[in-house]
């Protein structure tokens, strides 16, 4: 069943919903999705991020919905293992160099269409042909945004994955499109 238009946010098309409702498991990339692409290194060498706390709060509802999220990112980095510890996102995996071969890891029993992917480098586009909802950030390299089905309206770092994560759970019915 379509939801009608006027009721959804005007960033949401209903091809993309009709991806979203089949996704059973979200792949997020860090720098650049999940913050805002900036490396910060204190005097001492310890590497600083900055998280949203909406896309973290929108994380907890995915979750709660059902959806899987997998963490994948070609950087080490303690503070998204402590980040995803915190929001109970339990698929973390961090300096790596194939993110296909993860995700194969993940669940090799996962349909393409059961995929949505969020990324926004060139690094990200080999998941992107394993997807069947491909997420991109305003800041992404363009031939990621040109791959991508949806490019979110807010910048990585800064909402982006709450976006995401709302748009999954309007299709899934699990997200109420007006205040009661």
């Amino acid at each position: 069943m379509a939801i009608p238009t006027d009721a959804l946010p005007r960033y949401i098309t209903q091809a993309n919903l009709q991806r979203a409702r089949d996704v059973e498991l979200l792949i997020l990339d860090v720098d650049g999705v999940l913050t805002d692409g900036r490396l910060y290194y204190g005097q001492d060498g310890v590497e600083l991020k900055a998280f949203h706390a909406q896309d973290g709060s929108a994380m907890k509802r995915l979750l709660a919905a059902g959806v899987r999220i997998a963490i994948i990112s070609g950087r080490h980095s303690a503070a998204v293992h402590r980040r995803a510890a915190e929001l109970g996102v339990t698929h973390v995996h961090t300096g790596v160099e194939d993110k296909t071969k993860t995700l194969a890891r993940l669940d090799g029993s996962d349909t393409t269409d059961a995929i949505a992917v969020a990324g926004d480098d060139l690094a990200d586009l080999p998941l992107f042909t394993r997807a069947g909802l491909r997420f991109a950030v305003p800041g992404a390299h363009p031939t990621v945004k040109a791959r991508a089905d949806h490019v979110t309206s807010r910048p990585g770092g800064g909402g982006a994955v709450q976006e995401i994560c709302d748009i999954l759970l309007i299709a899934k019915g699990e997200w109420p499109l007006a205040e009661p």
